[in-house]
């Protein structure tokens, strides 16, 4: 248990977690329970969520709190092993943590109608349940592509080395010792792409930037201060992109990594039935219907769904080039210290590129 603890404080600054919080009422007043979640999905795309479970539970407050997905891992694992409550619902996009936590006897199994009907890969020991398939995209800004943007991993390199003076500089990703979701993603990627490599040694001579969250890159795309974000959750990209006129994002013809958003409850929860009720409206007709049309995360009971672009729509399923991660112990190799030492070793030498 120490080694995993010592493996998340390489990915956690040595702070204390500080989460945005947020308070939805009881809507019958009453306040008579509340139900904590901790999660990596923004409060402002959260709310839709939220209000519609509390319509069917209008005694239960929430006090919801959004932070970090590697923040939200420790968290749970401090709070349980020092015999504290924890929170009753978790929602995470980095997959292999939620899959950790579960392994590790942090999760509760919950019943849950919905289960029986929900596919095998989303679905592990009925504690961690993946509930949205969200692509990896690659986001632009619309004016500085007049003829389209790059479209394959090859494309890309191509436009790299061809970028005018004005471009360079103005590429982005994740910063994968701040990113679970963007350590997951590019380890994704080795899989995939022989040449990982050579496009991030090619992204480092164009001056790339590297950030913590989805939303700082995609903020500097829509504005221009950036032209390119890799590997940006396409969720949030195909929501800002509605708001943004000039944010595009295309799924490169390659190959494009599909992740899940997993819940679970944890073991600590102080009122796990109201986790279990969470998960299961999540996981139930209004609660995929929700995610997929207002919050635009593709859902996996719907089992194909699309996100908005530019030029009509993409569709997000399960066929190639798509690569969806299944919810497995598979993904606990992620999280194997040595391994993550040698995969951001090799990323910081390729960024370092002359």
């Amino acid at each position: 248990m120490r080694t995993w603890l010592f493996i998340l404080s390489l990915l956690v600054p040595c702070l204390p977690a500080q989460a945005d919080v947020t308070l939805f009422p009881a809507p019958s007043g009453q306040d008579a329970r509340q139900m904590v979640v901790y999660s990596t999905l923004d409060t402002r795309l959260a709310s839709p969520l939220i209000s519609a479970f509390q319509a069917t539970m209008p005694d239960v407050a929430v006090r919801y709190e959004d932070f970090l997905a590697t923040e939200i891992a420790t968290r749970v694992m401090q709070e349980t092993d020092s015999g504290q409550p924890s929170a009753d619902f978790v929602f995470s996009s980095a997959m292999d943590l939620q899959i950790k936590l579960a392994n590790d006897g942090y999760a509760l199994p919950v019943q849950v109608p919905q289960a029986a009907r929900w596919p095998r890969w989303a679905n592990w020991r009925d504690t961690a349940y993946a509930l949205t398939l969200e692509p990896g995209v690659l986001v632009y800004h619309k004016p500085s592509f007049p003829d389209g943007p790059p479209v394959s991993r090859l494309d890309l390199i191509d436009w790299l080395n061809r970028a005018p003076p004005d471009l360079r500089g103005r590429i982005g990703t994740y910063d994968i010792t701040r990113s679970a979701v963007g350590y997951l993603y590019l380890a994704r990627d080795v899989e995939h792409f022989a040449d990982i490599w050579s496009l991030l040694r090619t992204m480092a001579r164009a001056g790339l930037q590297t950030f913590a969250t989805s939303q700082e890159i995609i903020d500097r795309v829509a504005d221009g201060r950036l032209v390119l974000g890799y590997n940006i959750l396409g969720s949030y990209a195909a929501d800002q992109a509605l708001q943004h006129p000039d944010l595009g994002l295309v799924l490169l013809r390659d190959f494009t990594v599909v992740i899940s958003r997993v819940a679970l409850v944890p073991r600590a929860a102080p009122a796990p039935d109201l986790g279990a009720a969470f998960l299961g409206f999540l996981m139930g007709a209004e609660g995929q219907s929700l995610l997929a049309d207002k919050l635009r995360l593709p859902a996996v009971s719907l089992g194909v769904q699309s996100i908005g672009t530019d030029s009509g729509r993409l569709r997000v399923g399960l066929g190639d080039p798509l690569r969806p991660v299944a919810v497995s112990p598979g993904l606990l190799v992620y999280l194997d210290q040595e391994k993550r030492r040698k995969l951001v070793r090799k990323w910081e030498q390729a960024l370092s590129a002359d």
